[in-house]
């Protein structure tokens, strides 16, 4: 590998900064140089965050620009057409299909866009798409969305299962792990 960029966008709340710390932590453990940033929105109130993670031989800038990125990982339909132009012509969109709505459609400023789905296939990217949230209330919680996504992202990878395993066990607080590496499972066997 020389190069991977991964992109991963949602709100505020659903765990998109562990998702993010997991991959550092993987390629960490595949002897690759690692850059991770964080942007925070409105994080607190349920507001976008992104998080670039760029890994390779050597990375010099943990920045993803328009048309780089490898993998889009989108906790949130609305978020995933909001970044959509960041994921390269041949890159893969891993797409949870919750909506949650944003503030404007929370006051009733505005509705939620529709077509959603057809505007991110008209992208022309590959798409693998998971209802996430029903995945993790089936694992036993709802917040394992993310653990979901990732399995869904490692089941594409060249990276051994037991990789992903050892480093969600130091990222992922003990209490929390069970139900953690249940969910990453559960995305792991989506085929």
């Amino acid at each position: 590998m020389d190069n991977l960029n991964i992109m991963i966008v949602g709100v505020g709340g659903q765990g998109t900064l562990l998702a993010s710390r997991l991959l550092g932590k993987v390629a960490q453990k595949q002897g690759y140089d690692v850059k991770v940033s964080e942007v925070h929105g409105m994080s607190q109130r349920g507001g976008s965050v992104v998080t670039y993670v760029k890994m390779g031989k050597k990375v010099y800038s943990p920045i993803i620009e328009k048309g780089e990125a490898d993998f889009l990982l989108a906790f949130e339909k609305l978020e995933a057409l909001r970044w959509i132009d960041y994921l390269k012509r041949e890159g893969t969109l891993i797409l949870n299909e919750q909506e949650i709505d944003p503030m404007p459609v929370i006051t009733g400023s505005t509705r939620y866009p529709g077509s959603i789905t057809e505007k991110l296939e008209a992208a022309g990217v590959r798409i693998r798409s998971i209802d996430a949230l029903r995945t993790a209330m089936e694992c036993g919680n709802i917040k394992a969305v993310n653990m979901v996504l990732i399995g869904l992202l490692a089941g594409t990878s060249s990276i051994g299962e037991e990789i992903w395993i050892r480093s969600l066990e130091e990222v992922v607080p003990q209490k929390f792990l069970d139900v953690n590496i249940r969910a990453f499972n559960a995305g792991y066997g989506v085929r």
